[in-house]
């Protein structure tokens, strides 16, 4: 009987697309982090899965957008946009300077 010994042949199953967004929705898209006998079967998977490829790719992309630095809406923009509001309701009660809201 002959082994694969650069390669251990670990007790594992093959994974489906279900499991594997599962699988990176707990553990992150970093295959590297996963356990052996679940890395193994995604990298299968990930082979000759288009499906599972777009996933992983998805979650890379969410990952990088999370970690991006936060946006922040330029000074007095909320100000801007509740005045505008106003004048399209022809609320008079409208702010008069930035800074100031509605029924201050």
């Amino acid at each position: 009987m002959l082994y694969d010994v650069a390669r251990p042949r670990l007790n594992r199953r093959a994974m489906d697309v279900t499991e594997f967004e599962e699988m990176i929705d707990r553990l992150g898209e970093d295959l590297s982090f996963w356990p052996d006998d679940r890395r193994l079967p995604a990298e299968e998977l990930l082979a000759g899965s288009p499906a599972a490829q777009a996933l992983l790719d998805e979650a890379r992309t969410l990952r990088q957008a999370l970690a991006a630095p936060t946006v922040r809406a330029p000074k007095g923009l909320a100000d801007r946009i509740a005045a505008a509001a106003a004048k399209m309701k022809g609320d008079p009660a409208e702010p008069s300077t930035e800074g100031e809201t509605a029924g201050s």
